[in-house]
């Protein structure tokens, strides 16, 4: 069966930083590559300061001051791209996002767009009982202090899709939330992204999280792609960043195995090394990874990548 188009796709992007005064801007993410396909979620993984956000943020053109598109190509299915409308945003902070003097129904209707305000009543039900709500009537009444921190994630949520949004993008949605709250909005997302045919791009540092939801995976490190295919990559990882990051994550079972951090942290914006950025902290870098940046491999099933030690075989080295 031929997969469906994507509704964007994401090709070298090269986003840069420019401080006031300096000689030259600082890379922020480089030769960064997705699609985004409807009925579908990726997950972009990685640690703090490798670049999520900042990626995410350019589809919409919501970069930090300072910050620009550079180089590389967003292109996207008419009318996707309009402000408010095809593309919808929700931030891991619903608190810091909703009004706090105007109450949550009025912000949900405001994001409608104005076809859908003529029987706005109705619509806003509709939307809060689609995110979990059985009250919606109250919840449509409350100041955004009056719910609670998982209620004012389905609100956002709820606003975001207010706009019949073809893709959805969802920047640590559950970081502030307890385990239970969590895996309840993951769950709803996933079924909103099915039932909808919704394109989701859910930002996350999470693997456990991504095995259990997402279909596809773009693993970031430094502002740079170093694994990326379909999820079932996780069972077997090639980079070893990626392999890091599942050693890290707790397990349940009394025979797991001990946890083990990745040593090091990444590096600090515009103190990024030469060659491979995770040389420094990699088990299994050599000479070369310290001068020469890795290119991405493509092997089966679209797995791809990024790493001199690991990279798969090209076509006529296989071959017998």
């Amino acid at each position: 069966m031929t997969a469906p188009a994507p509704v964007l796709s994401a090709r070298d992007l090269r986003i840069v930083y420019r401080a006031p005064g300096a000689a030259a801007p600082v890379p922020v993410v480089e030769d960064v590559s997705f699609d985004l396909h409807p009925g579908r979620m990726l997950a972009l993984v990685g640690e703090s300061g490798c670049g999520k956000s900042v990626t995410a943020a350019a589809l919409g053109g919501l970069l930090p001051r300072g910050m620009e598109l550079a180089s590389g190509r967003i292109d996207a299915a008419p009318g996707v791209l309009r402000a408010g409308r095809g593309l919808a945003y929700v931030f891991q902070d619903p608190g810091e996002c909703l009004d706090p003097v105007f109450r949550v129904g009025r912000q949900i209707v405001e994001a409608m767009p104005p076809a859908d305000r003529r029987h706005s009543a109705d619509r806003l039900r509709a939307l809060l009982v689609q995110v979990g709500f059985h009250d919606p009537d109250r919840v449509a009444r409350s100041y955004p202090h009056q719910l609670s921190g998982g209620m004012q994630q389905r609100a956002m949520l709820a606003m975001a899709l207010a706009g019949r949004p073809r893709i959805l993008v969802a920047d640590e949605p559950t970081t502030a939330l307890d385990v239970t709250v969590q895996a309840r909005l993951l769950r709803l997302l996933a079924d909103l992204q099915r039932s909808g045919n919704l394109a989701v791009l859910l930002i996350t540092h999470n693997l456990g999280v991504v095995a259990e939801v997402a279909d596809d995976l773009l693993v970031m490190y430094a502002g740079r792609a170093v694994e990326s295919g379909p999820v079932s990559l996780l069972s077997s990882p090639r980079h070893p960043y990626v392999e890091g990051l599942l050693r890290a994550l707790p397990r349940l079972a009394p025979d797991a195995p001990p946890l083990e951090g990745i040593p090091g942290q990444v590096p600090a914006l515009g103190r990024r090394p030469a060659g491979c950025p995770f040389h420094p902290r990699c088990p299994l870098a050599r000479p070369g990874c310290a001068t020469a940046v890795p290119h991405p491999t493509r092997g089966p099933a679209g797995h791809t990548v990024a790493c001199h030690v690991r990279a798969f075989p090209s076509p006529s080295e296989s071959t017998p």
